[in-house]
């Protein structure tokens, strides 16, 4: 079933600086879950920065299949865009080259093209995942991918070339998590499913989002209930990890 949260803005005819900001969220339940989405807005408007965001975001979606809603595809075509998410399918990143390059990154250019095509001064985002905590759930006979520190390193590669190959911006939120698991590995980031995020994923999640937009540093008391000693300490690993390497996530004006 899709689930489409959609806020309908009026055409924009010239930017004002009161306007708002218009974000398309394309994904699945690694956006969904914890509604990172609605983290990302009200940091952003605790920042003084009006985001209006539609989002499409389906359980278990790949590029490929969002392509096949025509409801989306019309979205792109209608223009407008500040901003678009591209959020992929948590395992299949992690696949063989030969994988990756047959059922990721045509579908992702195709999303690419139309965006910039309708929108041609859009910023298209690629939001790189993170590794499952003990290695792919599903399990293949690709050895790369066993372990989370071999998943990771699979994953961010694929979203770095597909950054780097539609020269679009990466989100880095894959980077940030291993980040964040290296200097506090008390801190639990995924839901006993071992892939999804908790609250502390989320919210890990929607910092280096909105980093990545915002591009400087920030302070927030949107916390979603965190403890705030823990919700700065998460906030400032996002931003040092966008920040302290802007080239790599070609992330330039």
């Amino acid at each position: 079933m899709l689930v489409v949260l959609a806020i309908w803005m009026m055409p924009i005819q010239s930017k004002q600086a009161n306007d708002s900001l218009k974000v398309l969220w394309i994904g699945n339940s690694f956006s969904f879950t914890n509604d990172i989405p609605g983290i990302v807005k009200d940091i952003a408007a605790s920042q003084q920065m009006k985001l209006s965001i539609t989002q499409f975001l389906k359980p278990g979606e790949r590029f490929s299949g969002h392509l096949k809603n025509k409801d989306l595809v019309n979205a792109l075509k209608r223009g407008g865009w500040d901003y678009v998410i591209l959020q992929g399918f948590s395992s299949t990143p992690a696949y063989s080259t030969e994988s990756v390059i047959r059922d990721i990154y045509p579908y992702a250019h195709t999303l690419d093209s139309l965006a910039k095509s309708h929108s041609p001064q859009v910023h298209v985002i690629y939001y790189m995942t993170w590794g499952h905590k003990y290695g792919n759930v599903r399990q293949t006979d690709y050895p790369l991918d066993d372990t989370y520190e071999l998943m990771q390193e699979r994953i961010k590669t694929t979203y770095l070339e597909m950054t780097h190959a539609n020269n679009g911006w990466c989100a880095p939120v894959g980077a940030a998590w291993q980040r964040l698991t290296k200097e506090h590995p008390e801190y639990q980031l995924y839901v006993p499913d071992c892939f999804h995020p908790s609250i502390l994923g989320s919210y890990l999640s929607a910092n280096v989002i909105f980093t990545t937009i915002f591009q400087g540093r920030y302070q927030t008391d949107v916390t979603r209930d965190i403890p705030n000693e823990q919700a700065e300490i998460i906030q400032q690993v996002a931003q040092n990890t966008v920040l302290d390497n802007l080239r790599l996530w070609n992330i330039v004006k």
